[in-house]
């Protein structure tokens, strides 16, 4: 097919185009200008005669009209052998059918379009005409166009024109089919209707009735005499069989490397599990008590499984009792069955998991190296003295601080006194009895002795017994010397001398304008400074002081002059602090922050600590402010004490926690032990060694060793010692109270069995 023009030879002016007139022009000048056209018929230089070219011709199916249409217009130039030659248009290269594939403009094949990056045309064109690059939009003509979308806008750029890139409606609707997930085109139906070629009818008859031969039945003679001839020639010797060749060894004998074993999963990638994902844990498996015939010692008797009845199933060890049966066959169903599938289903679906990383660590490396208690001797460890006497619980207790004498008091309501060497009983009273106020009041069914304190003075000699409402401040008669009763008689009667009888006086106010005295103005009165009975002044006595409500606590003054009281049921004035020397008392505290529990003064300072159900408070009574707010982290204190160096607190609570609290590095527990299996009573330091004690209701006693240091940087060092075992429990209760001697490591204890006992190195 001719694809350029054929006017290169002449020039088109020398023979101007034939064209043909109208209808009204004369046939003799449309004669004139044709020009005569050789025949095919006539010799041509092809050296074959007519004949030979017609039969070409005929058999040819080429016919050189086909390429051109009448309406092209046909001029005609002198060929080079003198005769006319047709010259018609150029074809066009585009196809015209629409079954074929669109010719690209740009024929620069797989050259790519960067290297026209520096010429204005993009490429050239099936004639060899360049193609210019297009015109680039303006930014306002792009955004234009983002906005107004033409027909069949795609938002592309042909790489080969540079053009935009545009789709027919066709060819969307086409792309919207396959992302749908939808066939190209409707014309085919997915869900026709199956055609059954050959099951549609049913046949009735056979397709052939004839019957089988006999030969179908019967063995083949033929074949059997060629089996016996092979079988003849074996035994002969003629045919021999060749052995059985093993393809997956080679001549030599060696195995083919293509038929050795591999590893099938030697290309596997290994693919990241997902790290969310948690498998369940396993069942446990089944014990020997879960078997239909365990061993006798897994059977429970009778008394077991009543008791094992009698429990709450959520309390019971195991879901099941134990039982025995002679053989397999003789197992019933298991009740439980679906109830543990059930659960097992529901700690699947419902219960959380975590991943705990196993961490290899040295057991002994957890453990601190503390020194052997060997060498922190002395300490208590067994029981030298037991103080008996008491026909109720023995509540309280005090050492003298010489540590010669114990006062104790019980719910028999006496106090006594005793040598603590010995255990001899040197001193008793029974101080609610001897009380005729009490009978006076009409007292109280349920009144007990609740603390008894030694004054801290050597020579004074004076005790302090809470009993009740009443603080009695008494020298035992006859167990101290001629000087040392004096002077404890005269220190409690130097107040009398400042007692107002609750009313407070001052200078320039007691005088009025005439000169005349006037009355004291009346305060109000927290407790009332008394003289004692005769029966009280005989046994000693020298002050009482009446309260409004039961107390509790009792502690002085490291000075001898003041003493705090704790009455819990007094609510805002529930705290007291007494002078003695001036028989007057007070109240430091507008209202109360929870109930108190215990209170003390703080060994040197003027700090006063109080004790309510969950924090320890520290105050400054000279600044009268709050200084600390302690947590010792217990549900319910019952009891703390102040280290002699006054920056440490250990507490007790019901909870069954000792606390250690260290006030220079924080408000929270800096050590909390766990050692007692009931409530904890009373905590103790000693007041000289390196020891602190606590005492719990399951009669044990825990010794520990307790080291502060000097450098702020190192922390309190604690060891436990031993754990003294002697009292028994009585009606719940163990060890009520502890207090250590003043100097040597011995160790009085008051316990719930109506006995006190010493416990010495």
């Amino acid at each position: 097919m001719p694809k350029r023009q054929l006017d290169n030879d002449v020039e088109p002016e020398e023979f101007p185009p034939l064209t043909m007139e109208s209808d009204s022009e004369s046939e003799s000048e449309v004669e004139s200008q044709v020009v005569s056209v050789p025949s095919l018929d006539s010799d041509s230089e092809s050296g074959l005669d007519s004949d030979e070219l017609r039969e070409l011709q005929e058999e040819s199916d080429f016919n050189e009209q086909d390429l051109f249409s009448d309406d092209d217009e046909v001029r005609y130039i002198e060929g080079a052998d003198g005769k006319p030659r047709p010259i018609r248009p150029p074809i066009d290269p585009h196809y015209s059918s629409d079954d074929s594939d669109v010719d690209e403009a740009n024929t620069i094949g797989n050259i790519p379009v960067s290297a026209y990056e520096k010429f204005p045309h993009i490429g050239y064109d099936i004639d060899g005409k360049r193609v210019m690059r297009p015109a680039t939009a303006s930014a306002i003509d792009s955004l234009l166009e983002t906005i107004d979308l033409p027909k069949g806008w795609t938002g592309l750029v042909d790489k080969n024109t540079g053009g935009n890139l545009n789709l027919s409606k066709e060819e969307l609707d086409l792309i919207d089919r396959v992302q749908s997930g939808k066939l190209p085109t409707d014309d085919i139906n997915p869900y026709q209707d199956t055609v059954e070629y050959f099951t549609s009818k049913q046949e009735v008859m056979p397709l052939t009735a004839t019957p089988e031969p006999k030969r179908r039945f019967v063995p083949s003679k033929h074949e059997a005499k060629r089996v016996m001839k092979l079988v003849r020639a074996i035994r002969e010797g003629r045919l021999v069989l060749k052995d059985k060749k093993d393809h997956n060894v080679d001549d030599d004998g060696q195995m083919k490397l293509s038929s050795k074993l591999y590893d099938v999963w030697e290309n596997e990638e290994s693919k990241p599990e997902n790290s969310m994902h948690i498998p369940a844990p396993k069942m446990t498996p089944p014990t020997h008590e879960e078997s239909y015939n365990p061993p006798p010692e897994y059977l429970l008797d009778d008394e077991e499984k009543e008791k094992w009845l009698a429990m709450d199933p959520s309390e019971r060890e195991t879901d099941f009792m134990p039982q025995k049966f002679g053989s397999l066959r003789k197992v019933p169903g298991y009740a439980n069955a679906i109830r543990e599938r059930f659960e097992r289903c529901l700690d699947l679906y419902l219960a959380p998991r975590s991943r705990r990383s196993k961490l290899n660590i040295d057991p002994d490396s957890l453990i601190p190296e503390l020194p052997s208690p060997q060498d922190l001797r002395p300490f208590p460890i067994r029981c030298s003295v037991i103080f008996k006497g008491h026909t109720g619980r023995v509540r309280t207790l005090s050492v003298h601080p010489s540590g010669q004498f114990l006062a104790t008091g019980g719910e028999d309501g006496s106090v006594r006194v005793w040598e603590a060497l010995t255990g001899r009983e040197l001193w008793r009273l029974d101080i609610i009895k001897a009380d005729t106020y009490n009978d006076a009041e009409g007292g109280h069914p349920d009144d007990r002795i609740d603390a008894v304190v030694w004054h801290p003075k050597v020579e004074t000699g004076i005790l302090s017994v809470a009993a009740g409402d009443n603080i009695y401040l008494l020298v035992p008669a006859g167990v101290f010397d001629g000087h040392v009763e004096n002077t404890g008689l005269e220190t409690m009667e130097r107040g009398w001398a400042y007692q107002t009888d609750g009313r407070t006086a001052k200078a320039s106010t007691n005088v009025d304008d005439d000169g005349e005295d006037k009355e004291p103005a009346p305060v109000k009165t927290y407790a009332q400074w008394t003289k004692p009975g005769p029966q009280l002044a005989a046994k000693g006595c020298g002050v009482v002081v009446r309260c409004t409500k039961r107390v509790k606590k009792l502690d002085w003054h490291s000075k001898g002059d003041y003493f705090v009281t704790v009455l819990p049921e007094s609510g805002h004035s529930a705290v007291l602090v007494h002078q003695m020397s001036k028989h007057t008392s007070q109240s430091p505290f507008r209202k109360s922050k929870g109930i108190v529990q215990d209170a003390k003064f703080h060994p040197f300072r003027p700090h006063l600590f109080v004790a309510s159900q969950r924090y320890v408070r520290v105050y400054d009574l000279s600044a009268q402010s709050l200084v600390k707010r302690l947590q010792p982290g217990a549900k319910w204190l019952s009891s703390f004490d102040v280290h002699p160096r006054g920056e440490n607190v250990i507490a007790g609570s019901f909870d069954k926690r000792v606390t250690w609290v260290d006030m220079e590095l924080s408000e929270k527990p800096f050590k909390m032990l766990r050692y007692h299996s009931r409530a904890v009573r009373d905590v103790k330091y000693h007041p000289r060694l390196p020891l602190f004690c606590s005492a719990s209701d399951d009669a044990t006693i825990n010794i520990l060793h307790c080291t502060v240091y000097d450098d702020l940087l190192k922390n309190p060092l604690l060891v436990p010692l031993k754990i003294l075992k002697g009292h028994k429990i009585s009606s719940s209760l163990g060890v009520l109270q502890v207090a250590w001697h003043p100097r040597e490591a011995w160790l009085f204890s008051a316990g719930g069995d109506g006995t006190a006992r010493l416990w010495t190195t």
